[in-house]
């Protein structure tokens, strides 16, 4: 089985629609409200299985734990895997606000989750935080890393219609 093509579409996730997509993201700013409220950088991810159902919600936990791999996305990744076995997993779609830096698209890959969708293209995160310290950003696209790998992981990102409210929770922080 060749798995080395990135997908913007698989059937295993076709009870998905665009509706459905941007809901979830949408909880994934709340998500990523609740981090900052906290102390932590602005950032949300969720875990749907493949009706839907949120099974893992988690804020960005990097700055209050002390842990620089406690981005939202790596720590879905690292609950899900201890929780849920891998071919579970490759059902599933991890949810972001933002695009999944390099190490996050790494616990993802790892973690066998078949889907990622995003709301702000890790490009627009980088004009967003520019030079600060507490987002020192590759700059990339998640697609160029997943498109070094051998699984065939669906990527859907970014979503203009949501950037103005992709960005309010960004609203001054990096200042």
């Amino acid at each position: 089985m060749k798995m080395s093509n990135i997908k913007e579409y698989d059937e295993r996730f076709s009870a998905f629609n665009k509706e459905k997509d941007l809901e979830l993201l949408r909880e994934t700013f709340k998500i990523a409200e609740r981090g900052r409220e906290s102390g932590n950088n602005p950032f949300g991810a969720l875990l749907a299985d493949q009706n839907g159902n949120i099974l893992i919600e988690q804020p960005n936990i990097e700055v209050t734990t002390r842990d620089c791999t406690g981005h939202a996305e790596t720590t879905v990744a690292r609950v899900a895997s201890q929780k849920y076995d891998k071919q579970f997993l490759w059902n599933c779609t991890l949810y972001t606000s933002a695009e999944p830096c390099c190490m996050c698209t790494g616990a993802i890959y790892w973690a066998n989750i078949g889907r990622i969708v995003f709301a702000m293209s890790e490009h627009m995160l980088f004009q967003t935080t520019g030079d600060n310290e507490a987002n020192p950003s590759f700059n990339h696209d998640c697609r160029e890393i997943l498109s070094k790998g051998q699984k065939d992981i669906v990527v859907n990102g970014p979503y203009p219609e949501l950037r103005e409210e992709a960005l309010k929770v960004h609203e001054g922080f990096w200042d």
